[in-house]
Formats: C-alpha cells, structure tokens, sequence
C-alpha cells in the first residue's frame, strides 16, 4: 500500500507575518498606500474628528481610505465583506498594518466622509 504525507490544508497555521514585505512595488495596493500616504491631502478629515481631549481614538483616515478603495478594486462594496477583508486577507491586513475597523465604522466612515472621498476616489484613480 501507498504511503503518502498527510494533507494538512485543513488544518491552521500560525506564521510569522512582516506585513510590510507583503504590498509589493508594483502592484496596486502598493501604488495605492504611496498616492494615499504621499499624494493626497487628507487634513479635510481633521475638522470632522472632535476627540483630542475625550472620546476614543478614531481610525486614520488613511487607514479607511486605503481599505475602503482596495475593498472596492476588488468588488468588495459591502462595509461587512470589506471589515472581513480585514480580518481574514493579508493583503487588507497589510494595507490597514493590521488594523481591523468594525463593519459600522466602515459604513460611517463611507456615509458621513462622502463629500471628502469623493475628489480622492477620482484622484487615485488618475
């Protein structure tokens, strides 16, 4: 009888992760963390964000922005399948440097920044 290595695809794995090493030049989420880190300006954000002295800390715009346009280069409109993404894609981990926003943080952000996004969205995509 035959004997063959187990097939453990089933099965987790804990791996050691540099996510910095993960978003290849050349790729598009590397061109998108260089327009949105070095080429937009995002100080638009700032005013909306009232939390300096109490309140919790809010995600980086940079940080929404970055996974709310790669969830959308890759068919992902849903704010559940995008904070998903997050979770569970080291493409959406490494893009977000591991920050894993809620689905309602994600639609809020999208519903009450649309004026903001707007102008962005078509500046990335130039």
């Amino acid at each position: 009888m035959a004997n063959y290595k187990p097939d453990l695809s089933c099965q987790n794995k804990f791996i050691p992760i540099n996510f910095a090493e993960q978003i290849l030049p050349g790729t598009f989420e590397y061109a998108l963390c260089y327009i949105v880190e070095n080429k937009l300006d995002l100080s638009g954000f700032d005013a909306w964000y009232n939390n300096d002295k109490t309140g919790a800390a809010a995600y980086p715009p940079s940080v929404m922005l970055k996974i709310i346009l790669l969830g959308y280069a890759h068919g992902l409109i849903s704010s559940r399948r995008i904070a998903k993404a997050c979770e569970t894609n080291i493409l959406f981990m490494s893009v977000s440097g591991d920050i894993q926003p809620h689905y309602t943080s994600i639609a809020g952000f999208v519903a009450k920044m649309h004026e903001q996004i707007e102008p962005l969205f078509t500046q990335v995509l130039m």
